[in-house]
């Protein structure tokens, strides 16, 4: 019987971690896939993802002609995730910031919610390796989100999660068209707004120890726009369309 579970990981130049993360998925004691979205990375981590799909079946790997942006690889993994009949899908870090030994607690969260958040800001702070600059600056956007949009999540641009099928099948993901941190405002506001149950579980996020970090000043500017358009989406409304 094939898994339930898909861990979709977007990579551009994680040749560096691939092999320890595909290591570290496969020895969790939960029946699950990888599905590898790489945006043709010049460091050759999609020939490495290739070479790893052949040795274990539970890998998979997709590959996308440039590097087009977060939010995209994460959409075209929903559409594979979903045409192959996963019924829960994780979006996860491919740099080790996200520990992949909490995928159990996502999993039993996610039998009777639609949506399942990794926080770093639910009950304290659980960061390690940031400086006080960029803690300050996510802690000010999740503050910010949720001033705007009314979505009582505490940590809204986080990047660990799990959907179940039902979720995502809802959204129309080609109208999608976020990147970055928007691209996580975006996504579960949708959800969010529409009725769908979201729950946080607390995660310890550990920043990047190989390569280097993806966040740029643009990333930063999208995402301080799109809570403005989310709520003209939603028509002013800070709560759901309809009770969750």
């Amino acid at each position: 019987m094939s898994p339930q579970t898909l861990v979709i990981v977007p990579t551009y130049n994680e040749r560096e971690n691939l092999p320890a993360l595909v290591e570290a998925l496969m020895s969790l004691p939960v029946d699950l896939d990888l599905l590898v979205v790489d945006d043709n990375s010049p460091d050759g981590t999609g020939i490495l993802a290739d070479e790893l799909a052949a040795k274990h079946s539970e890998v998979h790997v997709l590959h996308r002609a440039d590097k087009d942006g977060l939010g995209r690889a994460y959409c075209a993994g929903f559409k594979w995730a979903l045409e192959h009949g996963y019924e829960f899908i994780f979006e996860m870090d491919g740099d080790f910031s996200h520990d992949p030994k909490a995928i159990p607690s996502f999993l039993a969260a996610a039998q009777d919610t639609d949506l399942v958040l990794g926080s770093r800001y639910c009950n304290g702070i659980r960061v390690i390796n940031w400086p006080l600059k960029r803690l300050m600056l996510s802690l000010s956007a999740a503050k910010y989100v949720r001033i705007v949009t009314g979505m009582r999540i505490s940590d809204p641009t986080g990047g660990f999660k799990c959907f179940r099928r039902r979720a995502l099948a809802s959204l129309d993901l080609d109208a999608v068209h976020s990147n970055g941190y928007s691209f996580q405002i975006e996504i579960t506001h949708k959800l969010w707004r529409n009725g769908m149950r979201i729950a946080e579980v607390p995660i310890v996020f550990t920043d990047r120890f190989q390569g280097s970090s993806k966040m740029s000043h643009k990333i930063v500017r999208e995402a301080l726009w799109m809570v403005w358009r989310l709520l003209l989406q939603n028509k002013f409304r800070r709560s759901p369309r309809r009770a969750a």
